[in-house]
């Protein structure tokens, strides 16, 4: 693939909000077809993606990327672990629409997420990444996050094992 270059301050990144939901699932779904980003191959219903956006909303964890006027890709952050004692360490996912990559969208989005949830007090932010996932392990490592191992044949999509990347970034 060939970088496309845009002009600085082209990409806007703000909070989602309900009326966003479209072009989210769609990002979304795009993925759970088309990559192993997701481990799932389940795609989710629009109710389903209604309901999981409604409690990232809740929490003021999920943002949109905008360019050229449309949604070009969304990031939110979550509890990595239900238990308590993991209540002040976050998950973060950074999804780029497939026809936006290469333009900033992914680094303008995980520098808004990380800020997010730092002055959410957050302590901890963990990247779960397939580990094939190249651009995401670069992407992640350009903002300071540090590679914590690697999980050999973790998961399984499209008929074969992945092998899951964890990457944690410290935010105090």
């Amino acid at each position: 693939m060939v970088p496309i270059y845009e002009k600085p301050g082209a990409v806007k990144v703000r909070p989602a909000d309900p009326g966003d939901l479209d072009a989210v699932l769609a990002i979304r779904n795009h993925a759970v077809e088309h990559s192993t980003a997701l481990w799932t191959e389940t795609k989710q219903t629009p109710a389903e993606g209604a309901a999981w956006l409604a409690a990232h909303l809740d929490r003021g964890s999920a943002l949109v990327a905008e360019a050229g006027g449309e949604i070009a890709g969304f990031a939110v952050y979550a509890p990595w672990r239900e238990l308590e004692g993991f209540r002040h360490t976050v998950e973060d996912s950074v999804y780029v629409r497939e026809d936006r990559h290469g333009l900033g969208v992914g680094s303008a989005l995980l520098a808004a997420l990380v800020s997010s949830a730092r002055l959410a007090g957050h302590h901890t932010v963990i990247a779960d990444i397939e580990a094939g996932n190249v651009a995401s392990v670069r992407l992640h490592e350009r903002f300071g996050f540090e590679h914590v191992g690697t999980v050999r044949e973790a998961g399984i999509k499209f008929g074969r094992w992945l092998d899951l990347t964890i990457m944690r970034l410290p935010l105090t």
